[in-house]
């Protein structure tokens, strides 16, 4: 592993300014990038724990707080360790501002972060890798959808809703998609059911998208949150050696 900088930068978008945190090897060089799409608690410790680790590797990580119209992270106050089951009220806050942020405004804010990336002189050209998780993980695939020409590949950790009946789905990009994706499900999530598994299987499957999706047996939603009461060990050891994998074959 090599040393890691770490740094809070704001991004400028279309509706105001995002906050971030940039996690690089310490080199002063370009490498290559990686956006992380964060679940639904937000930018925090852990998120930035996770930047680190991939920036220890080898990549300039950049993780924006997706909700940034509604201030700068942190929103919620949240313990060091969370447990939902132990604190309804968190999720009657983060209900409904996840629901302020609409696939098209996910979007445009998508391109903002990869026009970021681009011009970052600790970045490296080319088209950039994805990671997300929770909901970062549909946010992940609408991106690869959407920004074909600047993803190189894509990831999705115990993402929920993937493949919907809604005409809004995200598996309806699949034919937009040119990136490798994987994703790996948790089988102990209510969000993603075996029907919605098999939908987004056929549909990346029938656009001949290069792509692999397991499910992680024993693995509940946000099993590789390691601050929360979801954490599974196994599955998130798992989770690292396949985005590893997937970003060396990548770059």
């Amino acid at each position: 592993m090599t040393a890691v900088q770490g740094t809070d930068v704001d991004i400028p978008t279309r509706d105001g300014t995002a906050d971030a945190y940039l996690a690089h090897p310490a080199d002063g060089a370009a490498h290559p990038a990686v956006l992380v799409f964060m679940d639904a608690f937000g930018l925090r410790p852990q998120l930035r724990s996770m930047a680190d680790r991939l920036a220890g590797e080898g990549y300039t990580v950049l993780v924006p707080n997706l909700f940034h119209r509604a201030g700068r992270a942190p929103l919620f106050d949240l313990p060091e360790f969370i447990d939902p089951g132990a604190r309804p009220d968190l999720f009657e806050r983060i209900t409904p501002v996840m629901r302020t942020l609409p696939n098209d405004l996910a979007m445009r804010d998508a391109d903002a972060y990869l026009r970021w990336l681009a011009e970052s002189p600790v970045a490296a050209g080319g088209p950039v890798a994805l990671t997300g998780y929770c909901m970062g993980a549909r946010l992940s695939l609408l991106t690869a959808g959407t920004h074909p020409e600047r993803v190189a590949a894509a990831a999705g950790f115990h993402g929920g809703r993937l493949a919907t009946d809604a005409p809004d789905s995200p598996h309806l990009v699949a034919d937009k998609v040119t990136a490798e994706l994987y994703f790996g499900h948790a089988d102990q999530d209510p969000s993603l059911p075996p029907e919605q598994i098999e939908r987004l299987e056929e549909a990346l499957t029938a656009a001949g998208v290069r792509h692999r999706c397991e499910v992680y047996t024993g693995a509940p939603h946000g099993f590789t949150q390691a601050d929360t009461a979801a954490y599974h060990e196994e599955g998130d050891r798992r989770h690292w050696a396949a985005l590893l994998d997937l970003l060396k074959r990548t770059f």
